[in-house]
């Protein structure tokens, strides 16, 4: 079947099974949440592949979309979405039921101001949260697979199908204890600095790396601690594991209590921030940016970013 334009149109039931595939890791487990035969899935899909002229599917374990598959998987968010908007302005929706978002935000933000918007949004009708804490520069990724309704970025670049406005910039100090600063960091901070033991979110994170190499064109000291939360990050720093970037919000309460120095008051480091969400006339999607991009102009830094 094609559509008025002539061109072939995605047939929902399809489009429906493909999603309920990736959601459910196997054609096997697809098949009982749709309440069908594995068979009819199967067909559904190669159906779907032969219509669109793609590969949608990797047959791994579990099994996963393709770059054209995400492409599908996201409209049958967007779809669902869709539909749950327009049952609830039409009065169909169930006794009790609310809506679902799925956002995505760095670990930082979740700590420090984005759960304060989240408080910020209005509960009618009634709103849940479903957060996905990933690093701001992957956190598009999420967008771009359809996983996520809207996500906290560093990319001002707006994946496809979703729109972009700036949220502000993200302070970091670079900071340590004062006994680790006496002990490591005793002279110029360009011969110290690279030397000294550095504490790091993850394997991915190259945020201490970056500041040293500003500095001096060489990385941070391979004697590594890696601590994978937020507030997990700072009180290592401050409890003298190692030096590190830590977010302003955090360290300010840290330096005044004498438990953190800054290690180059002159040359903290700003993270833009960005706030991409689906292209939706959605009125949940709306509710919550609103409230995001307030809290934002109330916690971040505005204006020019500053950087090592």
């Amino acid at each position: 079947m094609k559509t008025d334009a002539g061109l072939p149109e995605l047939p929902l039931d399809q489009v429906r099974t493909l999603l309920a595939v990736v959601d459910e890791g196997t054609f096997d487990a697809a098949a009982a949440a749709l309440h069908v035969t594995p068979s009819a899935v199967s067909q559904r899909v190669k159906a779907l592949e032969q219509r669109t002229g793609r590969v949608l599917l990797l047959r791994t374990k579990p099994v996963r979309p393709t770059e054209s598959g995400e492409v599908v998987v996201r409209f049958a968010r967007q779809l669902a979405r869709l539909e749950r908007d327009a049952r609830a302005e039409l009065g169909m929706r169930g006794a009790g039921e609310a809506t679902r978002v799925s956002v995505a935000v760095n670990a930082d933000s979740l700590a420090t101001w984005f759960l304060p918007a989240l408080v910020r949004v209005r509960q009618e009708p009634r709103l849940f949260f479903e957060l996905h804490r990933e690093d701001e520069d992957h956190t598009a990724a999420l967008l771009r697979e359809g996983r996520v309704m809207a996500a906290v970025t560093s990319s001002p670049d707006p994946v496809p199908g979703c729109s972009v406005r700036p949220l502000g910039r993200m302070r970091y100090l670079a900071a340590a204890h004062p006994d680790f600063a006496a002990r490591h960091l005793a002279g110029p901070l360009t011969q110290v600095l690279p030397h000294a033991p550095v504490v790091v979110f993850d394997r991915r994170d190259d945020f201490q790396d970056g500041f040293v190499h500003r500095l001096v064109g060489m990385p941070a000291s391979t004697d590594r601690h890696y601590v994978p939360t937020s507030e997990g990050f700072a009180e290592a720093v401050a409890a003298g594991l190692g030096w590190g970037m830590v977010p302003e919000s955090q360290a300010r309460p840290l330096l005044d209590a004498g438990r953190l120095v800054q290690l180059a008051p002159d040359r903290p480091v700003d993270v833009p921030l960005y706030w991409q969400q689906w292209k939706l006339d959605s009125p949940a999607l709306a509710v919550l940016a609103g409230a995001v991009v307030e809290e934002a102009a109330r916690a971040l830094h505005q204006g020019p970013v500053r950087g090592a």
